[in-house]
């Protein structure tokens, strides 16, 4: 069993994402997120786009980074750079640490339409880096 610790700022729509995708390729991963600052609640949007592939991320929680910093992790994992440089030292053993970046869909301004779109092209960037990041763990 692996765990990983998934790392964003607010830990509402990129870390979110990647949680809930990587839990979704295999049962023998300890999947968690986590923000630096966390958000009150997941971005609406993430969990619509989330939906669209039949993974249901609803009834996540934005968390502080703060209630992992005891535990053993196989891979720490930032996926946006001010998580990547505020990162907080653990306590606990980190056999890795990997940065997989991605642009915030929450900043993307427009039209509903255009905003899912933005959240839908993050959403797919996610699952591919992921897909190639669990094959290596696998292989």
């Amino acid at each position: 069993m692996s765990n990983i610790l998934i790392l964003c700022t607010g830990n509402s729509c990129r870390s979110q994402m990647a949680e809930g995708i990587l839990k979704s390729m295999g049962s023998s991963l300890n999947v968690f997120s986590a923000g630096t600052k966390p958000a009150p609640e997941v971005h609406p949007y993430a969990i619509e786009v989330m939906a669209e592939i039949g993974l249901d991320i609803s009834r996540n929680k934005p968390k502080l980074v703060d209630e992992f910093i005891g535990m053993d992790f196989d891979y720490v994992i930032t996926v946006c750079d001010n998580a990547k440089e505020t990162c907080p030292l653990f306590t606990g053993q980190v056999k890795h640490r990997l940065h997989i970046g991605f642009p915030d869909p929450a900043d993307a301004k427009g039209s509903h339409d255009e905003v899912m779109a933005e959240f839908r092209k993050v959403r797919d960037m996610i699952k591919k880096e992921f897909e190639t990041f669990y094959k290596s763990l696998v292989v």
